[in-house]
């Protein structure tokens, strides 16, 4: 008995020395209780409502049709502002939602649609999502998703762990839902809350491509209900080449084909961003990805129903 006795005290001693040991610093607005409210006056040939999009960033109100400034802020987001041809639209899939007595974000899957003179034109599948990164509004085509979204900020440091307080609804269906706009399919599949961190080390050609190779990653995905809230989860960070990890996953690896994010060059334009291979653990980063969403596949792909609900986002060092 003594010696369970012994053995559990050293075991808390050692967990409260790694605690003592490490540090952990809130991402700017991660606490989630500053959000910029947007009312959005949708055309009249979509009903002329008023839509309601949320920014996590600075406590304000923009009663106006006009782009989101996203330098006040590290966070991009589900939410859009689209403007295609002369026609305002906008898509909420992400808000602020009442947990004690501040504020966590609640992020669905849904189906967004587009209804001109009452009759049904658009159908497409939205997964809410928190990114580090912006926006680059009005949105002006559904074609090319990402040719909207600028993935990453500078960042140097080589933190240990992302932290956040997490609950999730995860449909248990094997059923996705393809909606690309006009007309929605079902294909086999499990959608789930995805929380990555991606630590690149960037570089950009005289074309103004961009480059990178992949420094540090941290990569979950939640195949089930967490009904209550799970506080202090711990999303551990490796660095280098993780391929050779026995808990590796396919998903975790490098960007296929060469590229699915994009973001702005030394010129301004949204070009891909080629990652071309796996840094060291002894490389400094130059750019920070991290994701929070309640999907896990590509755009316009999804579970209707999913949520996933994000507090007190913060790094350890």
């Amino acid at each position: 008995m003594k010696r369970i006795l012994y053995t559990f005290l050293c075991s808390c001693f050692a967990l409260n020395a790694l605690q003592a040991q490490e540090r952990e610093e809130l991402l700017p607005y991660g606490d989630l209780e500053s959000w910029t409210v947007r009312y959005i006056k949708e055309s009249r040939l979509l009903g002329g409502k008023t839509k309601t999009l949320y920014v996590v960033g600075p406590t304000d109100t923009i009663r106006k049709n006009e782009a989101y400034d996203f330098s006040k802020t590290i966070w991009g987001i589900s939410n859009a502002y689209a403007n295609v041809m002369g026609v305002a639209k906008g898509a909420n899939t992400t808000q602020p939602e009442r947990r004690g007595n501040g504020y966590c974000a609640r992020m669905d899957t849904r189906i967004e649609t587009v209804k001109v003179l009452g009759m049904l034109d658009i159908e497409v599948c939205i997964a809410g999502t928190l990114f580090t990164g912006e926006v680059i509004e009005p949105v002006k085509s559904a074609n090319d998703p990402y040719g909207s979204i600028s993935m990453g900020i500078p960042f140097t440091k080589k933190p240990k762990a992302l932290v956040f307080d997490i609950k999730t609804r995860v449909n248990p269906e094997r059923k996705v839902i393809k909606a690309l706009g006009f007309g929605t399919s079902e294909i086999e599949g499990h959608d789930e809350p995805d929380i990555y961190v991606y630590l690149q080390k960037r570089w950009e050609d005289k074309d103004g491509n961009i480059y990178a190779k992949r420094i540090g990653t941290a990569r979950q995905r939640f195949p089930q209900t967490i009904p209550n809230w799970h506080n202090d989860y711990r999303l551990p960070i490796y660095y280098g080449d993780i391929t050779k990890r026995s808990d590796f996953k396919k998903y975790q690896g490098l960007f296929p084909d060469g590229g699915v994010f994009k973001a702005k060059n030394s010129k301004g334009e949204v070009v891909i961003i080629n990652e071309v291979g796996w840094g060291t653990a002894d490389d400094t980063p130059t750019h920070v990805i991290v994701m929070l969403s309640a999907g896990s596949y590509p755009a316009f792909y999804g579970a209707p129903g999913n949520a996933l609900w994000i507090d007190n986002i913060r790094f350890s060092y």
